[in-house]
């Protein structure tokens, strides 16, 4: 069974990584007011973290589906659990992280950390699709 390669996996995550940064800076200064100083230093410090377990976590998942499914392309659904699993992990790290840099609660941390889950789960479900799509396993281009 072919897995994608250590290249291939850093390609997707500073891809990834990269053009969502580009995308959630300017939508969060939109919907929450602090200035795009603030939240790029947040979104970055987020980002890297969010980048190593964007890969540790994308190998495990692959391995577990592999070991379980005897294969490593997702259904819609699996890439729905894919998505979740991800952004619920990401979301224990960041939480204190956000209300200790911007200054607010942990209701509120939680409330604007809610809103960058459901941006990322959906950016995540679209970029990891298109990703799939753009550079398939060559195994993908045969079926």
């Amino acid at each position: 069974m072919q897995m994608r390669n250590r290249a291939d996996r850093i390609r997707h995550v500073i891809g990834f990584e990269v053009i969502g940064l580009l995308l959630f800076v300017p939508l969060a200064r939109l919907a929450f007011g602090f200035s795009v100083g603030e939240l790029g230093v947040l979104a970055v410090g987020i980002s890297i973290i969010a980048t190593v377990w964007n890969y540790v976590y994308n190998v495990g998942f692959d391995h577990l589906l592999a070991r379980w499914k005897k294969r490593v392309n997702k259904t819609p659904v699996e890439r729905v659990m894919h998505a979740i699993g991800f952004e619920g992990g990401l979301l224990m790290v960041s939480l204190p992280l956000v209300a200790w840099w911007l200054k607010v609660g942990l209701w509120d941390a939680f409330i604007m950390d809610l809103g960058f889950a459901a941006f990322y789960l959906v950016y995540a479900f679209i970029y990891n699709w298109v990703y799939d799509k753009v550079f398939p396993l060559p195994v993908w281009k045969a079926a």
